[in-house]
């Protein structure tokens, strides 16, 4: 799991909000997005992860004609 913590994690972090205490700390943004039923900003694209709104509603409406 230390792999969750690493620099690289950190450089693929695409998390606009600042303040987070989890940016670049996947397994803990995971857990802590999860809990709110939501997803984590680097499964968004740039555009939409500055809005913050990383509901799953919002997550199917950006991918569902993708296939």
């Amino acid at each position: 799991m230390s792999e969750c913590k690493s620099a690289k994690t950190m450089s693929r972090c695409n998390c606009t909000y600042e303040p987070c205490p989890r940016k670049g700390v996947c397994c803990d943004c995971l857990a802590y997005h999860w809990r709110n039923r939501e997803l984590p900003a680097c499964l968004f694209p740039d555009d939409a992860e500055r809005t913050w709104d990383r509901s799953l509603r919002r997550f199917i409406e950006i991918y569902k004609d993708e296939a």
